[in-house]
């Protein structure tokens, strides 16, 4: 089982060349669809085969049912998500021409999710606890502390880019970071190397959990005890990046969680994440497991 602690959006997106500082852009029309990395997650996860549960907060709006409604429909376990006084959370997002995008995210309710809506979802061992950064970092700690006490393994993406503390960091089994946050984490903890790939090497090295570091186009790399994995992606065209890198963390999450190698993980996730690329949305690109064992065999 994955339980997913993190954030619940929804993502108003429109098309348009991303503006630099003080410049307004055109879009054209907008669409609203359900997002946030926690539900991300968790939905990717989900659509890969494993048995999920999420753990956040939505507002008594009308987003909530929007933002809710994808997770419903492919069976996520939503019993320990809960309703607060605060408007859900939102993701304004806008995608250029080739496919790139920018975001800025208002956390709302998503700032009232708290690591003790875990404790009545039986979870522990051989389960597998995912974690992201747009809920309170205290209750990220919390829930990852909760869940090593149980003997469940725990996995943080590090998005947004940050510092986590020594307490999270000592409770990882698995960390998956992009370039950008692997570089940002590097000189945070004055890591010795420039390039993503040595600051992996060098982060699994430091703390004996797994690294994954994600390459964009390029694929994927990994380090597991001592060993280096490569993922190359498939080649496709590019419609919509916006979540490919939360699809790649839940379809290697649900391979782990059905007793995969990490290698195999790492390369159902590359496809994963490419798949969600050649259409539009977040929730709404993610493949199944069909979509992936497809992709693969072809």
């Amino acid at each position: 089982m994955i339980v997913v602690f993190g954030s619940i959006n929804i993502d108003l997106v429109t098309r348009a060349k991303i503006p630099a500082p003080g410049e307004t852009t055109l879009g054209g029309d907008y669409v609203t669809v359900p997002g946030g990395k926690g539900a991300n997650q968790a939905l990717a996860a989900r659509r890969a085969g494993a048995r999920v549960a999420l753990v956040g907060a939505c507002g008594a709006d009308s987003f909530a049912g929007a933002a809710l409604a994808l997770l419903n429909a492919d069976g996520v376990d939503l019993s320990a998500t809960r309703t607060v006084a605060r408007p859900t959370g939102a993701a304004f997002i806008v995608v250029d021409p080739a496919g790139e995008n920018a975001i800025v995210v208002a956390a709302g309710a998503n700032a009232s999710a708290r690591a003790e809506q875990l404790e009545g979802l039986p979870f522990g061992q051989g389960d597998l606890l995912l974690l992201q950064r747009e809920v309170p970092e205290a209750q990220v700690d919390a829930a990852a502390a909760l869940a090593k006490k149980r003997g469940a393994q725990v996995m943080l993406n590090l998005a947004p880019a940050g510092r986590p503390s020594e307490a999270l960091l000592g409770a990882l089994d698995y960390l998956c970071v992009n370039e950008h946050e692997a570089a940002t984490l590097g000189h945070a903890l004055a890591i010795d190397a420039s390039e993503p790939e040595g600051i992996g090497a060098a982060l699994a090295r430091r703390f004996g959990f797994a690294v994954i570091v994600t390459l964009g186009a390029a694929g994927a790399v990994g380090f597991i005890a001592g060993e280096r994995a490569f993922a190359p992606a498939p080649k496709i065209a590019a419609v919509d990046t916006t979540a490919a890198g939360d699809t790649f963390v839940g379809a290697f999450a649900a391979a782990r969680d059905r007793g995969l190698s990490f290698a195999e993980a790492m390369k159902r996730g590359v496809v994963a994440g490419s798949l969600a690329c050649a259409k539009p949305g977040a929730q709404t690109s993610m493949p199944t497991a069909v979509e992936i064992d497809a992709a693969i065999g072809g």
